[in-house]
């Protein structure tokens, strides 16, 4: 159900849920009329299969809500991570030469702008550009800190390699928690599994017209569900997003010193 452009818009796989699993609860409402009301035996059998396949798929919303979750937090904690390392290189900076820590708190001034726009935008254009900005002022910071390093190898100069080698490896953490997603998969089973819900519903409901009120009722808190975990698991579609609130502060900070 869930196609890797709809993953991204959360509102767009609410739409399309409702309106396929509402489609599919008519569906099964049709194919009851069709068969002139099944007997009490028959309804009382895909009323226990329902129930399983209702009770699966909350189980299987319920893991995927988990996941969800367990990826916005681990954003959320990179994103501290990272501030706590670029500020920490900041600091570690004045170990260099003169020359090499003025350069190196220039770039990482630079670095950090560029940081919280790769949180903030939502533009894939610009994300390129993001991108490639970012891996141009690493490559300037290590180079920076590997010509201290060359001409003095001692322990201090060590420390501020090691926190510059900190910086490069937290931005590696978050864009790989960034790509760390609900496996497509998962969304398939968990579409089959409502459509097939939906349209036992829709087959076993006593009153099975098109009036029925509350035929909208099951397709919608099930697309209610898909919405909330697409909305947690898209980093950069969602409404629900991760703050660079620690990079924003981090960058304040670093314009006043």
């Amino acid at each position: 159900m869930a196609t890797p452009i709809m993953k991204d818009y959360p509102l767009v796989l609410f739409a399309v849920s409702l309106l396929m699993l509402w489609f599919s609860e008519r569906a099964g409402a049709y194919l009851r009329r069709r068969r002139q009301n099944p007997d009490e035996i028959e309804r009382e059998d895909l009323t226990v299969i329902l129930g399983a396949a209702l009770t699966l798929l909350a189980l299987i919303i319920g893991f995927s809500f988990s996941m969800a979750v367990t990826r916005y937090d681990q954003r959320k904690n990179y994103e501290e991570a990272e501030a706590n390392a670029i500020g920490t290189e900041y600091l570690r900076a004045g170990l260099l030469p003169a020359a090499d820590a003025l350069r190196v708190r220039e770039l990482l001034r630079d670095y950090v702008n560029q940081r919280v726009l790769f949180y903030t935008t939502r533009s894939e254009h610009q994300l390129d550009e993001i991108n490639a900005s970012t891996a141009r002022l690493q490559s300037g910071l290590w180079s920076a800190v590997q010509a201290s390093a060359v001409a003095q190898s001692t322990p201090v100069i060590a420390l501020a390699v090691s926190g510059m080698n900190d910086v490069l490896n937290s931005q590696g953490y978050t864009q790989a928690a960034w790509w760390n997603r609900i496996p497509t998969g998962a969304w398939a089973l968990m579409g089959a599994i409502a459509i097939c819900s939906n349209l036992l519903l829709g087959y076993t409901l006593r009153r099975s017209d098109g009036k029925a009120r509350h035929s909208l009722i099951m397709p919608m808190i099930v697309s209610v569900s898909f919405f909330l975990i697409a909305d947690l698991d898209a980093p950069r579609g969602g409404v629900i997003r991760v703050s660079p609130q620690n990079l924003i502060s981090l960058s304040a900070y670093l314009q006043t010193t």
